[in-house]
């Protein structure tokens, strides 16, 4: 079997990324275009900067009606507090695409494992999400995190959303937390040293 360049090596501090072009998050997208519960995952989970694991507990009852900019109430597992996925416009196509191909029921988990009506594991996401990545010649480690990741990274480059906001949407205790997580690079902190004052 062939090694997948995106897997790290054995032993190895294992910090997943963000996809940081935009681009490659609409290439990404456009791959999964022959599967709509793929691409549903793929595109909610950029778009909403939940934990993957709370996607993957959704059931097609709580999304079946929402309308675009509604939001829904959800429970993180991690923490125990109350969070809202939103149903932006692009979130909504790739829905009402996936109602319409699968005809699902309403007890049915959106993210449902080929096998037997289990929700996808978060192995099954790593393994999926490092596939995509591949495909398209991205470099660096991805997994299950860079969906929320990719989205705190491109709230904060393309929309300048400061930190003590994706903190809050993140349920972060600090924004020094969300500024680890996002993986803040030096060359990034030693950039802001070259704008001149005065």
């Amino acid at each position: 079997m062939k090694k997948n360049p995106n897997h790290p090596e054995k032993g190895s501090t294992i910090t997943v990324e963000p996809i940081r072009d935009e681009n490659k998050v609409k290439v990404i997208s456009k791959l999964l275009n022959d599967n709509k519960r793929n691409k549903l995952l793929f595109v909610m989970g950029v778009n909403n900067g939940l934990r993957t694991g709370d996607l993957l507990k959704l059931k097609v009852k709580q999304l079946r009606n929402v309308k675009i900019n509604e939001t829904i109430s959800i429970k993180e597992s991690k923490t125990g507090k109350q969070n809202v996925l939103m149903v932006n416009k692009t979130v909504n196509k790739a829905l009402q695409e996936y109602l319409a191909e699968y005809k699902p029921y309403d007890e049915d988990f959106v993210f449902k494992s080929r096998k037997g009506g289990k929700a996808l594991t978060i192995q099954a996401v790593n393994h999926l999400i490092k596939k995509w990545t591949a495909s398209i010649g991205l470099k660096g480690n991805f997994g299950a995190h860079t969906f929320r990741k990719t989205w705190g990274y491109i709230q904060r480059v393309k929309y300048g959303v400061g930190f003590e906001i994706i903190c809050k949407r993140y349920n972060h205790s600090s924004p020094a937390v969300t500024m680890r997580y996002l993986g803040i690079e030096d060359k990034e902190v030693h950039g802001v040293l070259l704008n001149e004052i005065g």
